[in-house]
């Protein structure tokens, strides 16, 4: 990563409270708790919110769009269960910050987001800390990016009423998908694990996240 080494320590002391507040809420994978440990958190937002970067909420990062808390990004990188070899598909780049994490975990990240302000801003951070086995995509997620797949595992951050029959379909058997199930008057986290034609589900928690818009997602202005 290129990151001089005084912008790095420079939040040393909140990044520690924030690894040892996603501990005391749960989170067990050592490569999770590693990789939250090196990303610096406070890049991936404004400036007038960099004191704020590693507390456990989401912050907004423009085009009304957010940056998730820090231990639903560790919970959600754990339950993939990544050992470092796989493809993974992100849909919602958003800030990158996730697209970072996952890059730490991942041998391959393929993230696609909506917003091209967004996915502009995150790559150039993204290239700048040095991360170069990333693929970006300006387009609507909820299509996937079938020509590079199949995929090890898909993450998905923001929320519909089903996952994607496209994601499903781009997914490895055995692979797994990580997304938030609902709307604006309810949401849960959940991880699908692919076996065959077939999904098996888990309920991780009541979550919030921002509206999947898309053509197999929610309809943008709902």
């Amino acid at each position: 990563m290129n990151l001089p080494t005084h912008t790095f320590k420079q939040y040393a002391g909140h990044r520690q409270k924030m690894i040892e507040e996603i501990i005391n809420r749960g989170i067990r994978d050592l490569r999770v708790i590693e990789a939250m440990s090196r990303v610096p958190r406070h890049l991936f937002v404004r400036d007038s919110f960099h004191h704020k970067a590693y507390g456990d909420h989401p912050l907004p990062i423009g085009e009304s769009q957010t940056i998730s808390q820090p231990y639903v990004v560790a919970a959600m990188s754990e339950v993939l269960q990544l050992t470092g070899e796989e493809r993974v598909l992100e849909i919602g780049t958003g800030s990158g910050y996730q697209t970072a994490i996952l890059s730490e975990l991942a041998a391959q990240v393929f993230t696609i987001e909506r917003v091209k302000s967004l996915g502009q801003q995150a790559k150039q951070l993204l290239d700048g800390l040095g991360y170069t086995h990333i693929n970006y995509k300006i387009f609507d997620g909820t299509y996937g990016w079938q020509e590079l797949g199949p995929y090890d595992a898909v993450v998905v951050t923001a929320a519909g009423p089903e996952v994607p029959q496209a994601l499903i379909d781009q997914v490895k058997d055995g692979g797994r998908i990580v997304a938030p199930i609902g709307d604006d008057q309810g949401q849960e986290l959940r991880i699908y694990t692919k076996r065959g034609k077939r999904l098996s589900m888990k309920r991780m928690g009541d979550c919030f996240f921002v509206p999947l818009i898309g053509k197999y997602g929610v309809p943008e202005g709902e």
